[in-house]
């Protein structure tokens, strides 16, 4: 588990990387590739300074890897873009240790609220008009799911950032 400091030191780097990529999977319904390098050049960085062991901070790497598998599986069966599967897996690492109850719960929550905040601003004429040649207010039958992502990994370093009890 990352320590508040720890996850205050990976917030820097990337906050500005998933609001790079959720804004351009919004735009474009792509994730940008720098974007996922970017994404991914963190762990490798960062990840042993704020890990408890270098242990852990091996299992990052494993870990990005088992997701990349994962990501390339539901790419293959067309439940989930490409792009969401590589940032998904650059982003990977940085769950780690974690409590899988309060990851899974994040994911839960991210997921459901990204779909119901995209769709709101979806609705919104003065976002719709702020924002006119973003593909993601027309493209009815896909959600960009870099959203959801992006939101998943913040969370999850804020709620470390402030730890409950």
């Amino acid at each position: 588990m990352l320590s508040p400091t720890g996850a205050m030191i990976l917030l820097v780097p990337v906050l500005p990387i998933a609001i790079w990529a959720a804004l351009s999977d919004m735009k474009r319904m792509k994730i940008p590739n720098t974007s996922v390098l970017a994404m991914a050049a963190v762990w490798p960085l960062l990840g042993w300074y704020v890990s408890p062991t270098l242990t852990v901070w091996a299992w990052g790497f494993a870990l990005m890897a088992i997701v990349l598998v994962a990501g390339f599986l539901l790419y293959l069966t067309g439940t989930f873009g490409a792009g969401d599967a590589k940032f998904a897996a650059a982003m990977a690492g940085i769950f780690v240790g974690g409590d899988i109850g309060e990851i899974l719960l994040i994911i839960f929550v991210c997921m459901i609220g990204a779909l119901i905040v995209h769709r709101l601003l979806r609705s919104l004429p003065v976002v719709r008009n702020a924002t006119p040649d973003w593909e993601s207010w027309t493209k009815r039958r896909y959600f960009p799911f870099g959203l959801a992502l992006s939101s998943m990994v913040i969370f999850y370093l804020l709620a470390a950032i402030w730890p409950q009890g």
